[in-house]
């Protein structure tokens, strides 16, 4: 009796519990980072130095989640985005990488840009079991889940994309001769890499591959040995920053070959602008964000919230800079991600739901265009679309593609 009676005064106490704190109280788990009332999201961007034009994307990451926690959070929790500046130096990236895991205890890293910076990271991350979440770098190794499960990349790869670009001057130039104007690191070479395995048999279309450093204040020199090689096509895999300085350039030289950009540097208000639109008239790139200069999405649905948002949150912000684009749909992302974590935060749960995300379309990106992931796909965008730019805006043309393309 004695027994029954203690097991039935439990009961009432569980009870009890149960009324005051909610069923769900005893299956809340956590990791650093997350709490009742919070989740701290770390993240590293290169507000100085030579690729600070992507500063902006750092910056609508921080005023999208300013706009997540004034609408309530995620589940009930404020977002602490903690985001420091590397300058693009992976050392300095390491540092600032050691410091919000183990000082500021963040649950994770979103958003990191750069391809040798988030290089640096990744092993750390990976030994530490933190997720280093939609990197910010189309390079193809992010997508590693065997040997690196805790780094996912975002965007699609440079190497994909390149690819594309291979097939559009088989199709349309046959007889091209193909002057790279490369970044010499990890976002150059891969690039280079899969605009060769686009090319195949036809990898002797290129006539010359000349490489830069980040640390040159000029490319004009390089851009001068393409146009004496007699390629009649460039291809110009830079950041934004020396993509301007390629096309100011090659219209001092008088050179118009056909010219084909990076998406990372196919911003209007960061690069096209900068630049001149007179002479970045018929350039040619690839995208799979919406143009947030471009008219014809001024009745999209998606994009009306994205102008609400900028007005908003981020009334300083250039939507005419494809990085606030960006910005907003890799945290838009990350946001959809931590929601589906419910009041399990912890880290192996973030990575679990990262890699089942299913026909997720952020407002900004292209119509048709869909982020899709799996426990053995961590490429979560691999559709592009060709476009060119006219007037004053980038005008798409041709079927979205696939950037698969059979490999």
């Amino acid at each position: 009796m004695t027994a029954y009676r203690l097991l039935a005064a439990l009961s009432a106490a569980l009870a009890l519990c149960i009324a005051v704190n909610g069923p769900a109280q005893a299956q809340k788990k956590y990791d650093s980072g997350a709490t009742d009332t919070e989740i701290k999201i770390g993240n590293i961007m290169p507000y100085s130095g030579p690729a600070s034009a992507y500063a902006s994307i750092g910056k609508t990451e921080e005023a999208y989640f300013d706009k997540v926690n004034a609408e309530g959070g995620i589940n009930g929790r404020k977002i602490k985005f903690i985001s420091y500046d590397d300058a693009y130096s992976p050392p300095k990236t390491v540092e600032q990488a050691r410091k919000l895991v183990e000082s500021d205890g963040v649950l994770l890293i979103f958003g990191s840009l750069g391809t040798s910076t988030n290089g640096a990271i990744r092993p750390y991350m990976n030994e530490k079991k933190v997720p280093q979440l939609f990197v910010a770098s189309g390079a193809s190794k992010w997508n590693n889940p065997k040997q690196y499960p805790w780094t996912m990349g975002w965007q699609p790869s440079y190497a994909s994309e390149a690819r594309i670009y291979a097939k559009y001057i088989v199709k349309e130039k046959p007889d091209a001769k193909i002057g790279v104007l490369y970044q010499n690191d990890d976002f150059g070479k891969d690039y280079l890499k899969g605009l060769k395995d686009g090319l195949g048999a036809k990898a002797s279309m290129i006539v010359m591959e000349e490489s830069y450093d980040t640390s040159e204040p000029a490319i004009d020199e390089h851009v001068v040995k393409l146009k004496a090689a007699g390629a009649d096509v460039l291809v110009s895999i830079t950041t934004p920053k020396f993509a301007a300085q390629a096309i100011k350039k090659a219209a001092e030289i008088t050179w118009h070959p056909m010219h084909i950009i990076s998406n990372v540097s196919a911003s209007v208000g960061g690069v096209i602008e900068p630049a001149g639109l007179e002479i970045s008239q018929g350039i040619l790139s690839a995208a799979y964000i919406k143009d947030g200069s471009d008219p014809q999405w001024n009745a999209d649905d998606g994009m009306k919230k994205f102008y609400n948002f900028v007005a908003q949150y981020a009334p300083k912000a250039n939507k005419l800079d494809a990085g606030v684009a960006f910005g907003y749909a890799a945290a838009q992302t990350m946001t959809k991600v931590l929601q589906m974590c419910g009041d399990d935060l912890t880290r192996e749960n973030v990575m679990r739901q990262a890699a089942s995300l299913k026909d997720l379309e952020p407002d900004t990106l292209l119509p048709g265009i869909a982020i899709n992931t799996a426990p053995d796909n961590f490429a979560p965008i691999e559709q592009l679309q060709m476009m060119r730019f006219k007037g004053k805006k980038w005008e798409l043309f041709g079927d979205i593609i696939s950037s698969d393309l059979g490999h």
